[in-house]
């Protein structure tokens, strides 16, 4: 049997970062993995980030998105039972920011899928940094996510600190007390904190193992800005330098008109070659990748795609 994990986490906790750690210390051990992008997004930005790892130990795959959430869970069906013909010894499945992860387990309990895999790991990847005022929405998707978790690891971790990270230990906790969750994660009984830099064999055989957990909770539907969801908008062919990026970027939040957004993604062209952009209200990273594709991703709640558009200097797609 495949074992196949799921990582889960907040928008732009650094789901797609820990992945490509994860892998390489799987790959080191000698292993085959898949690594499937399940995102509901019509460009997935997330699959070119971890492009390095593709070779004869590792293979990449994706489920397209802009379709509605039945026939995105057949893609995913659909996938797995072509994934499970190939022989990979672990599947890693990043789905996007907001994620049903009762749809993950639905998909393995049905006939064929579940001759060829097993539950592996539930990781959920949660930001030590991440800021204090969440909506309502938010707050849940927070507990949804980390309710089944083997293990919560914390990123930012050395940048944070002991002490704000306990603080969001208690607010995870605060949000699954809100949704009906029994389970609790302050206790740091299923915390991996620690700076990702130093994390060692050790923490990945921890991963590895962690397993994931029955939990019960009050199911929402985060499916749309009408029931109060997230949303996102993306732009194509910005003409920007990299100073001109930054600067339009960090005011979309300071723009109330914008919405509230929380994570900004994508890909700039420069002479020398490509950039990938990721950024958080706290955190702005303009960085070398092998190959891109001319495309901006704003994520968030409430968002006004025509005030974007005009913060970035941008047309809407058509």
């Amino acid at each position: 049997m495949i074992k196949i994990d799921l990582i889960t986490g907040f928008l732009g906790a650094g789901k797609t970062t820990l992945i490509r750690r994860y892998a390489r210390w799987l790959m080191d051990q000698g292993q085959k993995i898949g690594i499937l992008e399940n995102d509901y997004g019509a460009v997935n930005v997330d699959r070119m980030l971890l492009q390095d790892l593709e070779g004869p130990q590792c293979d990449l795959e994706m489920i397209a998105g802009g379709c509605d959430a039945d026939c995105h869970k057949r893609r995913f069906r659909t996938k797995l039972i072509a994934m499970g013909m190939l022989g990979y010894d672990r599947v890693l499945v990043e789905p996007s920011g907001i994620y049903d992860v009762d749809e993950f387990f639905d998909s393995l309990c049905e006939e064929p899928v579940d001759r060829w895999y097993e539950p592996g790991s539930v990781i959920t990847v949660l930001d030590a940094t991440l800021e204090e005022n969440l909506s309502p929405q938010a707050e849940y998707l927070l507990a949804s996510e980390a309710a089944g978790a083997g293990c919560v690891i914390l990123s930012k971790y050395g940048e944070a600190g002991k002490e704000k990270a306990d603080a969001v230990l208690a607010r995870l906790d605060r949000a699954l007390e809100a949704a009906g969750c029994a389970r609790r994660f302050s206790d740091g009984k299923d915390v991996l904190a620690k700076d990702w830099d130093q994390l060692n064999d050790a923490d990945f055989a921890r991963l590895a193992s962690c397993g994931w957990h029955q939990a019960s909770y009050r199911k929402q539907n985060l499916s749309g800005a009408e029931a109060g969801g997230f949303e996102s908008v993306y732009f194509l062919h910005l003409d920007l330098t990299p100073e001109e990026l930054r600067r339009r970027v960090e005011a979309l939040w300071q723009d109330p008109a914008c919405g509230r957004i929380f994570r900004v993604k994508g890909f700039l062209p420069t002479r020398t070659g490509w950039l990938e952009l990721n950024a958080t209200r706290e955190h702005f990273s303009l960085c070398p990748i092998r190959e891109g594709q001319e495309v901006l991703i704003v994520i968030g709640e409430g968002l006004a795609p025509q005030a974007i558009a005009d913060r970035l200097g941008a047309e809407l797609p058509v």
